[in-house]
């Protein structure tokens, strides 16, 4: 919904948070970084060829490569549509190019501006969200993984070490399976449990990285109806691991969707909380870049998202 991107920047204008700048245009260059060419290609078309045979109704899959079936990338469309989806949920439709590629373009452009101009903080303010991306499937409303295409742009330009932590309710399955194998991009995540929770496979405890990766991987999942206290005790372990892996460069997963009247979670934060989260996050004393996640259609998106990152700008 694009009410949820004006319920955020009306706050950040109301508040006089910063400057709001429009983003830059990106070469496709830095978006295969991360997402494998093939999807890439197959997201900037899927429309198009859609559409061809006169369909006008949202473009979404039929079945799905699960055990026992062959792994293979079928023609058609109805077929790729399914090769490269992992939910029912998120509809591919004649925006939907022109949105994703935008949201990257927002990731990146607040990745350049936290390095180019030595920024403390840079909120990026995307939509659609893209963490449940990973490097060749969309699903979870997100197709492009602005999280690690950021981290891997500040990878690329000089920073050793970076940390991606994901604080929205939903764990950040396409964010882990990207850096999973690797020990240059720190992935911690607090959420709600996948027993439980959307994604369902991705985001148990026991998910700790593999090869290069193995310990650079850590996962806080949390029961259905957890409220700040027990939220915070999590969101402290993973402050501590992210200390002892001293990252150059932090980025934030921000979703607001862990507010107790959110329509689809199930963590019971209140607004207040949001402060106490931005000045843990400035204690880490480290330049920081916000995306943007999850967090639905209820007013309080705004000022949750807002009062996280004021909290932060009073304690840096």
């Amino acid at each position: 919904m694009p009410k949820r991107a004006d319920l955020v920047l009306d706050q950040v204008k109301q508040r006089a948070l910063g400057p709001v700048e429009a983003p830059e245009d990106w070469p496709l260059e830095a978006l295969t970084r991360v997402h494998d060419r093939d999807y890439v290609d197959f997201l900037q078309g899927a429309w198009a060829e859609w559409s061809a045979d006169g369909r006008t109704h949202d473009a979404l899959p039929l079945a799905w490569s699960v055990r026992g079936l062959r792994d293979l990338v079928p023609q058609s469309i109805m077929g790729r549509l399914s090769y490269y989806s992992f939910d029912a949920g998120t509809p591919i439709t004649a925006g939907t190019w022109q949105a994703v590629k935008g949201s990257a373009d927002v990731a990146l452009s607040g990745q350049e501006r936290l390095v180019r101009e030595g920024h403390r903080a840079v909120f990026s303010l995307c939509r659609p969200p893209g963490h449940h991306a990973a490097a060749n499937y969309y699903g979870g409303y997100c197709f492009l993984n602005n999280a690690a295409i950021a981290a891997q742009a500040l990878r690329d330009g000089g920073a050793e070490r970076v940390a991606v932590f994901d604080v929205d309710y939903h764990h950040g399955n396409g964010t882990q399976s990207i850096f999973y194998d690797r020990n240059d991009v720190f992935f911690a995540s607090v959420h709600g449990d996948p027993h439980e929770n959307f994604p369902f496979f991705l985001g148990h405890a026991d998910e700790t990285g593999s090869g290069a990766g193995e310990g650079f991987n850590a996962n806080w999942p949390l029961p259905w109806g957890s409220g700040f206290e027990v939220w915070q005790e999590a969101f402290n372990q993973a402050l501590g691991r992210l200390r002892d892996y001293a990252p150059d460069v932090l980025v934030i997963s921000l979703g607001v969707d862990t507010f107790k009247d959110d329509p689809i979670s199930g963590f019971k934060l209140e607004s207040d909380d949001y402060f106490k989260i931005g000045r843990a996050l400035a204690g880490l004393n480290r330049p920081t870049l916000f995306i943007m996640e999850g967090g639905y259609a209820v007013e309080e998106i705004g000022i949750n998202t807002v009062n996280l990152l004021t909290g932060f700008e009073e304690a840096a």
